[in-house]
């Protein structure tokens, strides 16, 4: 399926980019996606900018400190928040990490959760527990990570479809990550992509990453996306269909034109897996 009112290849809105895209956002950005923490309660100059920018684009809130794998009460204030941040902005989808982020304050780093049914009971009540205050459902991310918790009684692909299937919750899938773990960890990236549920995939992820050696690889956001991970879009696309798809740079921030050639690639690669129909009216 596609998110209503979502569609092509979008970036993240970094305000080092505002000067630049107030002159012009390039035709070849579809939508714009968010940390709603970094720009919840903000007023002023910075808060007329989103104002002026979610006017005229469509939006992704994508969340970074929710927590859904720790034991610590979800913090119910915060999604109250994002539920009135999303409808005052008219922004529809609302994507976490499938991992956790604090232990009696926040760790500030996404780790990993255990791969075990108690875990999946966990974390699933929680998000259902957060689709209820946001009043609808939410996407969650395959996270990357770089330490196998001490106890698995499954793989990382039966972890995510079991918590998907129990929470009653779409997929967000990070094809990044995917190639990240595969590194790390020493699995077959499309094996584990032909195991995801396609009826739950709503929204794809790129990034770039940094190879510390040839069996780890850092999940970055800080460098351009490398062609084994083009690689697996084309195949993300040939499994599951075209998907809003988001250029994530947190790092070493690049002028505009050059991650707007990312996002070129993106929506290239997109078009030529388009129905034939679909394909003459694209860009």
């Amino acid at each position: 399926m596609t998110h209503p009112r979502l569609h092509g290849a979008g970036l993240g809105l970094r305000r080092e980019l505002i000067p630049a895209l107030q002159a012009g956002v390039p035709p070849a950005i579809d939508f714009f996606e968010i940390a709603p923490e970094n720009w919840i309660d903000l007023g002023g100059r910075h808060a007329r900018d989103l104002r002026r920018f979610t006017e005229a684009h469509p939006f992704v809130c994508h969340g970074l400190s929710l927590s859904l794998g720790g034991l610590n009460p979800l913090d119910q204030v915060l999604l109250r928040k994002i539920r009135a941040f999303m409808a005052e902005h008219g922004i529809d989808l609302y994507s976490e990490h499938l991992s956790y982020c604090s232990d009696h304050g926040h760790l500030y780093d996404l780790l990993p959760i255990p791969f075990t049914e108690a875990a999946v009971r966990h974390v699933a009540a929680r998000i259902r527990e957060a689709q209820d205050i946001l009043g609808g459902r939410i996407a969650i991310e395959n996270a990357s990570y770089y330490v196998a918790a001490p106890i698995a009684e499954m793989s990382e692909a039966e972890f995510v479809n079991a918590v998907l299937a129990e929470a009653d919750c779409w997929l967000h899938l990070d094809v990044n990550n995917v190639y990240v773990n595969s590194v790390n960890f020493g699995f077959d990236p499309l094996a584990f992509l032909r195991a995801m549920p396609a009826e739950r995939v709503v929204y794809l992820h790129m990034a770039g990453h940094y190879r510390e050696a040839d069996d780890l690889v850092v999940d970055t956001h800080g460098a351009a996306v490398i062609d084994p991970v083009w690689d697996l879009l084309d195949q993300t696309y040939a499994l599951f269909g075209v998907h809003p798809t988001l250029l994530e740079r947190d790092f070493n921030i690049p002028p505009l034109a050059e991650l707007v050639a990312e996002v070129k690639r993106i929506g290239r690669l997109q078009a030529a897996h388009r129905p034939a129909a679909a394909r003459s009216g694209t860009r």
